[in-house]
């Protein structure tokens, strides 16, 4: 094919990953895994509404993760620009040491992507998504471009299993519980509903059960660190997460989308009408363009 139509293609590893819907389990996981490195939280806690608001900052994960997937290379591109402006602008005050810090820091957008995108591949393959070790490789190879629309150089961030394993047993010293971090898990388990989904309030006492879930997909020395709830068996933890994939997994595209924000669904669209005219059958959605019967013989 001569022209990219999307940031990745559908034939990569990172389809496979960003279309499972455990991504939603991944993301919060993310969320309270980067709270333990106590410069990222403060960074977070002191720069956004996450108190207020932390449904509304997955939403705009979501939708960076989205663009720079599924969106088109401009799209990728402009939101890179933004994320980076915005984090160039950003201080945080330690009130440990007294000392001001940059929001840019490599080495806090390291860790920060690490946390991210380390929670969705390992919630998607506890989940039964199906992904050889190769293919695990492959999705953090290629996470390695999402790495550098946020200011980071490539060939610094972990793009393997082994070489993130090794990353992370770097920073376990570095972590540590602070009270914002603790305040940040319960949030996330209790969050507070934007107001255009604020009529879903009703049914918000089923979310507890959900950021359980998250929380306990979090690896055994993150929760030893927590301790905000009662250990529960793993096997217990793995059942619940592969029904919730499969029950989310069955929801129509159209379904589903109604969780993110206007301008994504109005992403993914336009990336829906691009594929189309470019020959590819959608009549499975974004999800059956992972089929490989699926792609025109230009995208061969």
């Amino acid at each position: 094919m001569t022209e990219q139509l999307t940031a990745q293609p559908p034939h990569s590893a990172t389809w496979l990953v960003h279309l499972d819907r455990s991504m939603w389990v991944g993301g919060v996981r993310g969320l309270m895994l980067q709270a333990l490195h106590p410069h990222a939280m403060l960074g977070v806690w002191q720069n956004s509404s996450f108190q207020d608001d932390p449904f509304g900052r997955l939403r705009r994960t979501a939708d960076f993760v989205g663009r720079v997937t599924f969106g088109s290379p401009e799209e990728a591109d402009e939101i890179g620009r933004r994320v980076r402006g915005i984090h160039r602008s950003l201080r945080f005050r330690d009130p440990a040491t007294g000392r001001t810090h940059r929001l840019d820091d490599p080495e806090l957008l390291l860790w920060v992507h690490c946390a991210e995108v380390s929670s969705y591949l390992q919630v998607a393959r506890r989940g039964g998504l199906r992904l050889t070790e190769r293919d695990a490789d492959r999705y953090l190879a290629e996470q390695r471009a999402s790495a550098a629309y946020v200011g980071l150089h490539p060939d610094e961030v972990p793009g393997s299993c082994a070489e993130m394993d090794a990353y992370f047993k770097r920073m376990r010293p570095h972590l540590r519980v602070t009270p914002e971090a603790v305040s940040a898990v319960r949030f996330l388990m209790w969050p507070r509903l934007p107001r255009e989904l604020r009529a879903l309030s009703p049914g918000k006492p089923v979310w507890f059960p959900f950021g359980a879930l998250c929380y306990y997909t979090l690896p055994d020395w993150a929760r030893r660190l927590y301790g905000v709830l009662p250990e529960v068996p793993p096997a217990a933890v793995t059942a619940a997460l592969r029904a919730f994939r499969v029950s989310m997994n069955a929801l129509p595209e159209a379904v589903h989308e109604r969780a993110f924000m206007p301008a994504t669904r109005q992403m993914l669209q336009a990336a829906r009408d691009r594929l189309g005219a470019a020959g590819y059958d959608l009549g499975k959605g974004l999800r059956g363009l992972t089929d490989p019967r699926r792609r025109p013989p230009s995208a061969a």
